[in-house]
């Protein structure tokens, strides 16, 4: 089967490998029917994900049919159309327990698929603990309805959650990247007062105001002294999806003292607070990567009509075209904020 795979250091290739196999009980084989490329598949490429295996299948944003199901798979059957997660988690350690799912004790727990486990952009995909891990997709879903659902969705769902905005709030969301867009779609469904998104791209500015009109739209330029103003000093949460040394300052600049800050970029270099300077303010912050184990709250939300991210898809390529895709994606051309690939 066609795969693209981590290379070296600096280099994704389309490779030929064997169709995977179940390697116990609990496993799935899913036949890839749509997928898509993440900013954190950049970050393997460029050598900033340390535990990224080379020679995996990277990809964890995908869609697709079940195969075929271990003989201790309860939930999904040969035939089921399902959502992967970005995370496979067991359910049943510590971590788990408790909804940590991001830091799950399984050996294949954790973020594994497309990093430490072959991963989605290929054919055919070997999912683990797949009773946890693979939601069914709903008649009437389409697979581009439920592609962001393992990812996006559950981290903008996941960072709604954890950053305690309460009906009537003025939340502000650093980034207007695929990230910030689901994060937006998910922080409404709080009933916030005012949303702001903060980017400093014009053509992505535009996007949220064509198809995002619930959302304010302002410049890092604007974002300041625009919370400034507001009622309390600033926003009553802050939701960082940039990733930037200057996006992480004015994360807790715009913050109202006793405000959360919620952290979701990926970063690759190491950012410094300030304590000198916030102090006094009293911010609670909360980092980290997401803990996705709502998606059949998400995959329900979709099939309600409450939740739409298929404005995102703006290009698709079949998966043998997925060299120039990562081109597109990686130089932001074309207005480019999320890719689809057709295996």
């Amino acid at each position: 089967m066609l795969a693209c795979t981590y290379a070296e250091k600096g280099k994704f290739a389309l490779t030929q490998k064997p169709e995977p196999v179940l390697h116990g009980p609990r496993d799935a084989v899913v036949r890839v029917t749509l997928s898509s490329i993440c900013t954190s598949d950049l970050h393997i490429r460029s050598g900033a994900v340390p535990r990224a295996v080379p020679g995996v299948t990277v990809g964890h944003e995908f869609v697709g049919i079940v195969e075929k199901a271990g003989g201790q798979v309860k939930h999904v059957r040969p035939g089921d159309r399902v959502a992967v997660n970005v995370e496979t988690f067991c359910g049943e350690c510590f971590f788990c327990k408790n909804g940590w799912v991001n830091n799950c004790t399984h050996p294949e727990g954790g973020w594994s698929i497309g990093c430490r486990i072959d991963g989605g952009q290929a054919q055919f995909a070997r999912i683990p603990l797949a009773d946890t891990n693979l939601v069914r997709i709903p008649d009437g879903v389409s697979d581009e309805q439920a592609l962001f659902t393992g990812d996006l969705l559950s981290t903008g769902y996941w960072a709604a959650g954890i950053a305690n905005i309460r009906r009537g709030d003025i939340v502000l969301i650093i980034g207007g990247g695929p990230t910030g867009y689901c994060t937006a779609l998910c922080v409404l469904l709080h009933a916030p007062a005012r949303v702001i998104v903060c980017e400093k791209n014009a053509v992505r500015r535009e996007f949220f105001r064509k198809h995002l009109p619930q959302a304010e739209t302002v410049s890092p330029e604007e974002a300041l002294p625009l919370l400034r103003r507001a009622e309390h000093g600033g926003a009553d949460a802050v939701i960082e999806a940039a990733g930037t040394k200057e996006s992480f300052r004015l994360a807790w600049e715009c913050a109202r003292p006793n405000a959360t800050v919620v952290i979701v970029a990926m970063y690759e270099e190491a950012q410094t607070l300030p304590l000198p300077e916030m102090y006094g303010k009293n911010l609670v912050f909360k980092t980290g990567g997401v803990d996705g184990c709502d998606c059949e709250k998400i995959m329900a939300l979709i099939a309600a009509g409450k939740l739409d991210a298929t404005p995102l898809i703006t290009h698709r390529f079949p998966l043998e075209q997925i060299g120039t895709a990562y081109d597109l994606f990686s130089s932001g051309r074309e207005g480019v904020m999320k890719v689809a690939v057709i295996p």
